[in-house]
């Protein structure tokens, strides 16, 4: 059975090079100059080299940049929201510019693909903050990374992947778009609600994908990021272990957890139609879009940098154009004396409705106390304590 949703852009890109030609690639590589890719590059170019970017060929050049911070559209026309980018010093910039190519490395200086150069621009970065987060303020965590740790000079050209990044941790659980879409065909999946999440997941997740899936009469394809998110977030050696504990408590036979190697930018509506488009490529015909999704909370003042549903309206907006369907879900609240989570919009007046905020509980597993069964299956705290104790032993 083939799955309903296109590839954005109507096919699904693959930059890596066959055996030959990548051997090829290497040997003249040795004589490019080279740059070490970031952590934030790293994962940009895995997704980019496996068409979870699609229709993205490789990093964006200068009028594919201006049009994505001007309009979340390349030159042509086609939908994008969020700029991918490959930075650079200047002197590399002016290496690669001499040499013609650039060998791209990860931190042990493996060669993982080759830019053929055609382009290299200095950006101002301040007015991409103002487009893409709306915003200057530093302590917006993707203004902060842009503003402070992003290079002089953009480059683009040609992009040929020798490799994906190698990952130790977790390898079963990885899937290009090609494989994912490939599992869902051969599981008879028709119908594929995907839910993002950089979090553990308690009882309101759990719930909130479970009525998602029903709603939709879908499967449940579990998608969490295990690239870059919002400093101070548990990481994934914790996450992952969590994730699957849940698992279980699914129906049998209606849930896969599969992990997506994306930086995370933190931008809010444009990002939660990033995460709309990048889940198409992967094979999902729905996304579940949250409360406040992919915001990074409030500024300095107190503030919300983004209201809690403009990520909603402005995947909303635009569904007709990305292939997949967004499910729309208010905040559920567990409500006291009803004893389960309702929408907090549909919370009847004068009940109490119990929560543990993000400082509380990290506090609570800090302690070792026990985390309410309301609140998380006993299988996830289990996991929590677990791993956070271990990590401090």
């Amino acid at each position: 059975m083939t799955i309903s949703a296109p590839p954005h852009g109507g096919r699904l890109v693959d930059l890596l090079a066959p055996p030959d030609r990548a051997s090829e690639l290497k040997q003249r590589a040795s004589k490019s100059p080279s740059w070490p890719l970031t952590r934030r590059q790293l994962c940009d170019l895995e997704l980019l080299a496996c068409g979870g970017f699609s229709p993205l060929e490789g990093f964006l050049g200068r009028d594919d940049y201006l049009a994505v911070c001007d309009s979340m559209r390349l030159a042509d026309g086609t939908l994008w929201p969020i700029p991918v980018t490959l930075d650079v010093p200047e002197e590399i910039a002016a290496a690669a510019g001499s040499a013609g190519t650039l060998a791209l490395r990860d931190s042990n200086q493996v060669i993982l693909a080759v830019l053929r150069v055609t382009q290299s621009w200095e950006p101002d970065l301040r007015a991409e903050a103002v487009a893409v987060f709306g915003t200057e303020d530093p302590t917006h965590p993707g203004v902060a990374h842009l503003l402070r740790h992003t290079h002089r000079r953009y480059l683009t050209g040609v992009l040929e992947v020798l490799r994906l990044p190698e990952h130790r941790d977790f390898q079963s659980l990885r899937h290009t778009p090609a494989q994912l879409r490939a599992e869902f065909a051969r599981r008879d999946w028709s119908r594929v609600v995907a839910f993002q999440t950089r979090n553990p997941m308690h009882r309101a997740h759990q719930q909130l994908t479970l009525r998602a899936a029903l709603q939709q009469d879908a499967n449940l394809l579990i998608h969490p990021v295990v690239g870059i998110t919002k400093p101070g977030d548990i990481d994934p050696r914790t996450r992952v272990p969590c994730y699957r504990a849940l698992l279980p408590t699914y129906p049998e036979g209606q849930v896969m957890l599969s992990l997506l190697p994306l930086a995370m930018r933190m931008a809010g509506p444009r990002e939660a139609l990033w995460h709309a488009i990048i889940r198409g490529n992967y094979g999902a015909t729905h996304f579940i879009i949250g409360r406040d999704h992919a915001g990074p909370g409030t500024a300095a003042d107190g503030t919300p940098f983004y209201g809690p549903y403009d990520s909603q309206e402005l995947v909303r907006r635009h569904a007709p154009e990305l292939g997949v369907q967004p499910v729309r879900f208010k905040r559920l609240v567990y409500v006291e004396g009803a004893g389960t989570y309702i929408p907090e919009d549909e919370v009847p007046r004068g009940a109490r409705v119990l929560t543990i905020s993000g400082t509380l509980l990290r506090r609570w597993l800090a302690e070792g106390r026990e985390l309410p069964e309301w609140f998380s299956p006993p299988e996830v705290a289990a996991e929590l304590r677990r791993h956070l104790s271990s990590a401090s032993a």
